[in-house]
């Protein structure tokens, strides 16, 4: 059995040498437009990641169309949002109240706005087709065959993985969209993952050839989530300077579990009051996903904790403001129940901040554990309490970290992740025209 390809790119290089005569990619993305607020609703890591890669390839010269659902009635049917990157907004279904479960009523509709606005362009006008997310990869499977062009699929979150890590109130991902993903994932000419431990997820789970799997890291933007001026950072925050601060950043919803920092630190109160005492904590953040059942539930949660006096909640922000919250930490917070990645571990990372995670998925390659952050099995309070403990009464261990975290992320940047996209879509169409020459000549010889 082959392994899924695993590419190392050198970083000085130019991603933009495996572009091969590509034109244009159209990407996918259903369920949440890339330029939606990540931290609320459906958006998070995945919309960053689609607008951040399209950027690097419209540097190198490929166009790149993004599809989304329309959720208002003021946006454009079609709008460019940067030099060489356009994005469409489908109509399908309603513009607002219509959750994520409810997308599989209009794939129809979404696929149909799909292949309408390929239709109006010359032949051949998209090279190859890269979905996001379950929900695309239906729409990119049916359009592939349409536009006869590969179809590159990032699950990005897997269904069988969230169930087999699902937090004690979570709600488990529906059949429909098990059954879904195993047909796009049979289907998808080639498949990204973000690690290793994804790659093995979709084999052992999906049962995806390894041969059509490349393993590509996400990256961060270091010229955004750099270190800075703690001092200022917390000025702008309004915390004062002899706190110790730790930081949350993600939807506000069971499986990023930000209750179990709440936790954590009402246990740390009682394992060492002098340190607990002084933690503030700074959640940014959104609703989503069964958070937008119980929309206080965060806040009251640390009232029944008695450490509301201590937590700070901010709005969702990203870019340049998230990178001035991560600043102002002296740890981040990632205490997911699964990720694929997680980009926050990486951004905060960039920023010289170490970085407090559960060890699970993704996590366990964004963090260096024991160099630029600690990685926590379970979610057990006193367990995390214990870290926290460890690290922040320690300021020489810290600044060490501080150092280690902004070598790590800069192992992770767009551009590599970039250059090896290139270098899958690559393979993609050479091996569909590769498979198409032979199908004809198949062909030929039956005659």
């Amino acid at each position: 059995m082959r392994s899924p390809r695993r590419r190392e790119l050198n970083p000085a290089a130019s991603p933009c040498s495996g572009r091969s005569g590509l034109r244009r990619v159209a990407m996918l993305s259903m369920h949440t437009s890339p330029l939606a607020q990540p931290g609320t609703g459906d958006a998070g890591g995945m919309n960053v990641y689609v607008l951040q890669t399209a950027r690097q390839l419209a540097a190198c010269g490929v166009e790149v169309e993004i599809f989304t659902r329309a959720t208002s009635s003021e946006q454009p049917p079609s709008a460019q949002v940067e030099p060489g990157i356009v994005v469409h907004h489908v109509q399908a279904g309603p513009f607002e109240g219509l959750a994520k479960n409810d997308l599989p009523s209009q794939m129809c509709a979404f696929t149909s706005g799909v292949l309408r606005t390929e239709a109006a362009k010359p032949a051949g006008y998209f090279d190859v087709i890269h979905s996001h997310y379950w929900l695309s990869g239906h729409a990119g499977w049916l359009a592939k065959d349409r536009w006869n062009v590969p179809l590159v699929h990032s699950a990005h979150t897997l269904a069988k993985v969230k169930n087999l890590n699902l937090a004690e109130c979570d709600t488990p991902e529906p059949f429909a969209r098990v059954v879904g993903e195993e047909q796009v994932i049979a289907e998808a000419d080639a498949l990204v993952a973000n690690t290793s431990a994804e790659a093995d997820e979709l084999i052992t789970h999906y049962r995806a050839d390894p041969a059509r799997i490349a393993v590509t890291p996400p990256g961060v933007d270091t010229d955004v989530f750099t270190p800075g001026d703690r001092a200022q950072a917390r000025r702008d925050l309004g915390i004062p300077q002899e706190a110790i601060v730790l930081g949350f950043a993600g939807r506000i919803q069971a499986l990023k579990a930000p209750d179990v920092m709440l936790s954590a630190v009402a246990r740390l109160r009682q394992l060492n009051p002098e340190l607990g005492d002084r933690v503030t904590m700074v959640v940014v953040g959104g609703q989503s996903g069964t958070g937008m059942d119980y929309p206080q539930w965060l806040r009251e949660l640390s009232r029944d904790l008695g450490v509301s006096d201590s937590v700070k909640f901010l709005p969702p922000r990203t870019g340049p403001e998230l990178a001035q919250v991560f600043r102002a930490c002296d740890a981040v917070c990632v205490p997911s129940h699964n990720e694929t990645f997680g980009l926050v571990a990486l951004e905060a990372q960039a920023c010289g901040t170490p970085v407090v995670a559960t060890a699970v998925g993704g996590l366990t390659t964004a963090v260096a554990d024991g160099h630029s952050g600690i990685l926590v099995d379970g979610h057990d309070e006193t367990a995390w309490a214990g870290a926290f403990n460890r690290l922040l009464t320690d300021p020489a261990r810290r600044e060490l970290m501080s150092a280690a975290a902004v070598e790590h992320a800069g192992n992770f940047t767009w551009r590599r992740t970039t250059g090896d996209l290139l270098h899958t879509y690559r393979d993609a169409i050479l091996r569909q025209r590769s498979a198409a020459r032979a199908g004809a000549r198949l062909s030929q010889s039956s005659r």
